[in-house]
């Protein structure tokens, strides 16, 4: 009765458009206040003791690695790069927008900052060169789903910390899969471009294909620095974050000179916004759990799978049928923290390695970051094309049968995402 209240609480508050951090705060608070013998203090201890996790610093890092990387540089002088050997060819724009996407990907972690950093010089461009506004919509949109996939990944951290997993092994999890997504979503890209007649850019020197890499070379060192250093055991995700930081102020102030004093506050600003918006969810988040642990909730679940015989694949059935609804209304890490802990019980009776079925819920996260009604990525792509919401959900649908495609290929091959860490971790 008490799971069904804080259930239907929660849920009131998020319609009422209660910001989801203080929705999972209040709905739980409010139950354990009336239905446990629970006071204030005990919450708060617990909220401050979710932060707590030496782990969880990796977070701001590469968030405000990927803000500067957006502002100094780095990302303008990849893009330049990657279309100045392929601009030219068939569907050319639409494979820079993807590559770009991964490659950023590599570096932020973050699927809104992807899209936005891409998104902003890679739209207009796909327009003036003939391709439909919607389908250029739509392939931003799903090519910035791959910021949470690709490692480095925030919603992996996050993962990591609940389920106590290497964040090390996550990363190398998601790496194969990854650049598997990124593969089919550039085959279908030159496959549409092809089909469709779109429109090229003007093929550049080869004076100019040079200087644009010699340029865009200290910025694309950065995504092997950073999985270098960690898959070779040198540093950890956390240490990696900070460094990264590090990194991309030293390219951006003093190589492409494009960091400017006036710009640091608007950064710091914009880095703050979104890891203050992820702790908050954290640390409430870690409430709800709490009370549905003390509840027993986990258990009486996994004692319902015993019970009713269920197998790994119609348990994937029902948790992705599950995560795609969530993530219509809710976002990765608010899905990552509410249902994990009751899942992981689950996962381990079924014999599931947690590296396949993180990839999997992280790429049900990448649907949720394109699904309206709040798909991050469709607000950031509406927002910079200045285009209604149900024209960039129109254009972003064929990613999402093929998103929705990949997810069942990785639960059916798991080695997929194993064969990495298994191999790196002999």
């Amino acid at each position: 009765m008490a799971t069904a209240y804080i259930c239907s609480l929660f849920i009131i508050l998020f319609l009422l458009n209660v910001p989801i951090a203080i929705a999972l705060a209040v709905s739980a608070i409010v139950v354990l206040a009336t239905t446990m013998d629970y006071n204030l203090y005990m919450v708060v201890q617990r909220m401050f003791a979710a932060l707590l996790s030496p782990t969880l610093m990796a977070i701001p890092a590469f968030v405000f690695a990927g803000v500067l990387m957006s502002r100094g540089g780095i990302a303008k002088y990849l893009i330049n790069c990657l279309r100045a050997w392929l601009g030219h060819l068939p569907g050319g724009l639409a494979v820079v927008t993807v590559l770009s996407c991964a490659v950023f990907a590599a570096i932020s972690g973050s699927s809104p900052a992807t899209a936005a950093a891409i998104g902003a010089i890679m739209l207009p461009a796909m327009i003036e060169n003939g391709y439909p506004k919607r389908y250029a919509m739509g392939l931003v949109a799903a090519g910035g789903t791959l910021g949470i996939l690709i490692p480095p990944s925030v919603t992996m951290v996050v993962f990591g910390v609940v389920a106590e997993e290497s964040i090390g092994k996550l990363f190398m999890g998601g790496l194969l899969p990854g650049l598997l997504l990124t593969a089919v979503l550039l085959g279908s890209a030159i496959i549409t471009a092809k089909k469709n007649n779109f429109g090229r850019s003007a093929r550049a020197s080869w004076s100019e294909r040079w200087k644009s890499t010699f340029k865009a070379l200290p910025g694309g060192f950065l995504p092997i620095f950073i999985l270098g250093s960690i898959y070779l055991g040198v540093v950890t995700p956390t240490e990696a974050a900070v460094l990264s930081v590090f990194y991309t102020i030293i390219v951006s102030a003093f190589i492409y000179k494009e960091l400017r004093l006036c710009d640091i506050r608007s950064i710091f600003v914009e880095s703050i916004n979104i890891s203050s918006m992820i702790f908050m969810i954290i640390a409430a988040a870690m409430i709800f759990a709490f009370f549905l642990t003390t509840n027993q909730v986990p258990n009486a679940v996994a004692d319902w799978i015993a019970e009713n015989h269920l197998n790994k694949y119609l348990f994937f059935l029902a948790t992705n049928l599950m995560f795609f609804i969530m993530g219509t209304f809710l976002e990765a890490v608010s899905i990552t923290l509410i249902t994990l802990p009751i899942l992981l019980p689950m996962i381990h009776q079924l014999g599931i390695d947690l590296i396949q079925f993180a990839v999997v819920m992280t790429v049900n996260m990448e649907l949720a970051m394109i699904t309206p009604p709040v798909g991050l990525n469709l607000f950031v792509v509406s927002a910079m094309a200045k285009e209604r919401l149900e024209n960039v959900v129109k254009g972003v649908l064929p990613f999402i049968a093929i998103m929705i495609v990949m997810m069942f290929i990785f639960v059916l091959w798991p080695d997929i995402s194993l064969y990495i860490p298994r191999v790196l971790m002999k």
